[in-house]
Formats: structure tokens, C-alpha cells, sequence
């Protein structure tokens, strides 16, 4: 939340710079509407991804609902929704799965920059305002120098730390929201938003995922399912 604190401050400070309380109010808004807007479909095909991992993988469904149940308020009522940002930052493992299914699935499956100047990469290849340089995230993630041999599997675990938080992990090894001064600035309010859908789900409900599907990844900027993904949803507190 202090890099979106951070990011809104500075909006303000150039939004009033023509001293109109207007034009403040207008600008600030524009932005809220691109913070909150701007990760719509990203979030929604990452979460579409997660609920298919952790379909495949009942054990780290369990240890996600076994979670979930330890740090439910005493007074919550059993159909509960995850609104609080407090409450939120208490789900450690569900943050871990969702870090995991992002480093498989990244919704932005590359990324496309371009010199502003001539530099020479690490690699020795040179490079001006002409040269188009993509990233893969989506390689980058499955790659088995950055993540080890095991790096086709869902393994949440790989994000805990030995104190039991979440482990710092490079932005240049894991690019799902970019890296440098290119990191995305909703990116805590995109995990906040995750988390809350994720355990609201899963808390209330059963989603079994239909046999018989191509699960397969969309050809697109963003890393959908071609085929969607169907679901049966059913209560937990019937």
C-alpha cells in the first residue's frame, strides 16, 4: 500500500500544479479509475489459472482453507468475505499460491521495450533507439537456472520464507509486474484484490473443475485460457 500511497501523492502534486481544485479532483480520479481498472482482466485470468492449480493440487487447497480457518475472526460468521486489509495480510500461503500461479501463468506473458539511448546488454549485444527488446516472462518462470529443476511444478512453498513471510524475489527474475522503474504501482492493491476474491471463494465455496477440458493458454497480451474454464460452484454452508 505505500507504493500506491506513494503513487497518488504524486499525482496529487502534479495535478496541482495549476492550483485549480478541479482539475485536482479530476485528475485524481482519472488515476484511482486506471489503478483499479487497469488490472480488471489481469486479475481475472490469473485467478482463472489459480483455481485450475489449485484443482490439480488438493493439498495445497487444504493447507489454503486450513489457513484461511486459522485466521478468521472469532465473531466472523461462517459465510464470510474478505474485505480487510488486515485480515488479508494474515494469509500468507494463499499470497505464496497466488506468487506461484503468477510465475506460471503471468498474465503479461512478455513485455516489449525499447532503448531510449545506445547501451550494450550484459550478454554484449549492442543495441540503439531502433532495436525492439522482448522479455518472456511466461519462459522466464519455467526456466530452471532462475527457479531449479522443479520448475514446472506448483510449488508454493518456493515463496515462504524460513520465518515463515513472504521471500524477496528479484524483479528482474520474476517479471510479473514489470521491474526497475517500470514496476507496477498497483501491484500490492492487485494482491490485496486477489486475496480477497480467492479466499472469499474458497471459504464459501466448492469449485470443482469439469473434466475433459483443453486447457490451454490464449495466443493474446494478456495470458488467458482460450477455452475458458468450466466449473460447477457449489455452498460449503448448505
Amino acid at each position: 500500500m505505500e507504493r500506491i500511497s506513494t503513487c497518488l501523492k504524486f499525482y496529487l502534486l502534479e495535478a496541482g500544479n495549476d492550483g485549480s481544485i478541479e482539475h485536482v479532483d479530476k485528475a485524481l480520479i482519472a488515476n484511482l479509475m486506471t489503478l483499479f481498472f487497469a488490472g480488471r482482466d489481469t486479475s481475472g485470468a490469473l485467478l482463472t489459472w489459480f483455481f485450475w492449480l489449485i484443482s490439480k493440487n488438493p493439498v495445497v487447497e487444504n493447507k489454503i482453507i486450513d489457513e484461511i480457518r486459522q485466521n478468521l475472526a472469532e465473531n466472523a460468521s461462517p459465510k464470510h468475505i474478505f474485505s480487510n486489509v488486515q485480515e488479508l495480510g494474515k494469509l500468507v500461503y494463499l499470497h505464496s499460491a497466488l506468487s506461484e500461479a503468477l510465475r506460471l501463468f503471468p498474465t503479461g506473458p512478455f513485455l516489449l521495450r525499447v532503448p531510449n539511448q545506445k547501451d550494450v546488454l550484459p550478454s554484449g549485444h549492442k543495441v540503439d533507439q531502433k532495436t525492439k527488446i522482448m522479455l518472456c516472462s511466461y519462459a522466464m518462470g519455467r526456466n530452471a537456472e532462475i527457479w531449479g529443476e522443479d520448475c514446472l511444478e506448483f510449488k508454493p512453498e518456493r515463496w515462504l520464507s524460513d520465518k515463515g513471510g513472504i521471500k524477496h524475489v528479484a524483479s528482474n527474475n520474476f517479471l510479473a509486474f514489470s521491474s526497475g522503474p517500470w514496476t507496477c504501482p498497483g501491484k500490492e492493491l492487485a494482491f490485496i484484490r486477489m486475496k480477497a476474491v480467492a479466499a472469499t471463494m474458497i471459504h464459501n465455496f466448492h469449485v470443482c473443475i469439469l473434466d475433459g477440458q483443453n486447457i490451454v493458454p490464449s495466443i493474446s497480451a494478456i495470458l488467458t485460457m482460450e477455452h475458458g474454464l468450466k466449473a460447477t460452484i457449489s455452498s460449503r454452508w448448505v
